[in-house]
C-alpha cells in the first residue's frame, strides 16, 4: 500500500477503483485485476473496468501484443494486415512496427506521451461501477502458458 499512501495519503479516501481490463499482456492484466480486487475488497468500494485501448488519444491505438502481433480496435492481427493508410497511430505497437505502418501510409505520432496510456482517459471511459466480481478481463487471444498434461 506504499504507492497508495504516497498518491492518496489515506486509503479511506478512495471511494471507487478503475482498472484496465485489457487488451494487453496476460500477466499484466491479471496483476492489475488482482490488485484492484484486493483493494476493492479491503476498502469495500465498487470497481469499473476500462479497455486499455480507450486510454490513448490523438490517434488510433496500436498495442504491441508480442509474437509479431498487435492489439487494436479491430482485435488482434499482424501489423501488416491493419488498414492504416492515412491514419495517425499511437501506442507501443505503433512504435515497434513504425516501419511497417509508415510503409502502409500511416503516420506514427511523434510526441512520446501519446504512446503511453493515460490513467485519466482510462477513468473517463470506464464502464459502470459495481461489485468487483463483475469486472472481467478482456483477453483477445489464448495465453502462451498451457496446463501440463
Amino acid at each position: 500500500m506504499g504507492l497508495i499512501d504516497e498518491v492518496v495519503g489515506d486509503p479511506r479516501r478512495i471511494d471507487a477503483i478503475v482498472v484496465g481490463i485489457g487488451p494487453g499482456s496476460f500477466t499484466s492484466i491479471r496483476i492489475g485485476l488482482a490488485t484492484a480486487r484486493g483493494l476493492a475488497l479491503a476498502l469495500d468500494v465498487p470497481v469499473a473496468g476500462s479497455s486499455t485501448l480507450s486510454a490513448f488519444s490523438g490517434g488510433e491505438p496500436v498495442i504491441d501484443a508480442r509474437r509479431g502481433e498487435v492489439f487494436s480496435h479491430g482485435g488482434v492481427s499482424r501489423p501488416g494486415d491493419l488498414d492504416v493508410a492515412g491514419k495517425i497511430l499511437v501506442g507501443d505497437g505503433a512504435l515497434r512496427y513504425r516501419e511497417v505502418f509508415e510503409a502502409a501510409g500511416a503516420v506514427v505520432a511523434s510526441e512520446p506521451d501519446m504512446h503511453r496510456p493515460s490513467p485519466h482517459l482510462l477513468v473517463r471511459h470506464a464502464g459502470p461501477f459495481g461489485p468487483v466480481e463483475d469486472v472481467d478481463p478482456l483477453y483477445l487471444r489464448q495465453p502462451d502458458a498451457k496446463p501440463s498434461a
